[in-house]
């Protein structure tokens, strides 16, 4: 089937306000897969493309964080069939080029992140290109088959979305790039989707002490089901008060998942010497941070990102999922509102004011 015509939101150029409207997929190539939609998250990264933050081609389909049903195969796909259930994969890795080979897939030359792609068009014929190459909130999208991989038994659907994005980039941070241990003390700055699954993946972990820390109160309740043992409002005395908790030492990582030089340098601060500061959230190209030479010698802190967790997709979704199924993490909590495609608006609204955790999207 060729010239499929769904429904998705298109925001036609940056500021502008997303709108439902009628799209026509591409065609299924020989080793592409077309997928319908059950659920899809909503992501701070969703945010950035139209704040300027993120830098992509308009008109666009916003969206990359989803799981569906494959409703249709190329002939040459080997690894899903129809009927199968997926989770969409973003960054997928090509095997092949030099980061991929020294087992590094998530830093993948091919898959480098972008803001979008090319990819079908408007019922008027106008060229469509979709956010970070998936464009997810539609009905149904056009993939290659090493877009997507298979959901592992026992996750319920939408919640098989956030598995894509949120949880495999927060919770790999933790086990992947931080490599957190039983009995450390973690920082988690910024609970959106990403800081709460970061907090989950450290109570996970056996942290001794999960301390989280937002602008807002509220988060947290959200915080606490997720795994924190402690709430900390951020803000200037924020060093003080984790070193505080931690007699006076500070903790071991710190994961900072907001992307702005305020709160890395917060995160760093914040860090004991010897400890981990772990970049999360990505940031603007205009926003600078400084050290000086002194400290970066004398407090023998390491300083990194994690781009997507660190992760193999697919291997880290099926141990994800496994820990879902067994009742080990409950997801739902991550889930502070639902909507369909109509109020993702309002969604974005929220986002951009620090309401609430993640956003489920029900694309049909």
């Amino acid at each position: 089937m060729s010239g499929t015509t769904v429904k998705g939101v298109v925001v036609q150029a940056e500021g502008e306000a997303p709108e439902v409207l009628e799209l026509v997929l591409p065609e299924v190539g020989p080793r592409d897969v077309r997928v319908e939609l059950t659920g899809a998250g909503l992501c701070h990264s969703d945010l950035s493309m139209l704040n300027g933050t993120l830098r992509p081609v308009f008109p666009l389909v916003l969206g990359h964080e989803a799981a569906g049903t494959v409703v249709e195969a190329g002939a040459g796909v080997s690894q899903v069939g129809v009927g199968d259930r997926v989770v969409i994969n973003w960054a997928p890795a090509c095997r092949r080029c030099w980061f991929c080979l020294r087992g590094e897939q998530w830093l993948c030359a091919e898959s480098a992140p972008v803001a979008s792609v090319p990819r079908g068009t408007l019922l008027d014929g106008t060229p469509l290109n979709v956010a970070m190459r998936i464009g997810a909130f539609a009905e149904q999208t056009v993939l290659p088959e090493s877009a997507v991989v298979k959901l592992p038994t026992g996750i319920p659907d939408p919640v098989a979305a956030l598995l894509g994005c949120a949880v495999l980039t927060g919770m790999g941070a933790v086990r992947n790039t931080a490599d957190v241990r039983s009995g450390d003390t973690v920082l988690v700055l910024g609970l959106g989707g990403v800081g709460l699954s970061a907090v989950a993946g450290a109570a996970l972990a056996g942290a001794a002490r999960v301390i989280a820390a937002d602008l807002h109160p509220e988060k947290e309740e959200l915080a606490r089901a997720m795994g924190a043992t402690d709430f900390l409002v951020s803000g200037p005395s924020l060093t003080k008060d984790v070193r505080r908790l931690t007699g006076g030492i500070g903790a071991d990582h710190a994961l900072e998942c907001v992307g702005s030089s305020r709160t890395i340098r917060a995160a760093w601060d914040a860090t004991r010497r010897g400890g981990r500061a772990v970049v999360v959230g990505a940031g603007r190209v205009t926003d600078t941070l400084e050290f000086n030479a002194m400290e970066l010698f004398g407090s023998a802190r390491t300083l990194t990102s994690s781009v997507y967790g660190s992760s193999e997709p697919g291997r880290d979704i099926a141990d994800i999922g496994a820990l879902v199924a067994a009742g080990r993490l409950d997801l739902g909590p991550l889930v502070t509102h639902h909507t369909d495609l109509l109020g993702i608006g309002d969604a974005l609204d929220r986002m951009a004011s620090g309401e609430g955790g993640r956003t489920l999207i029900t694309t049909h």
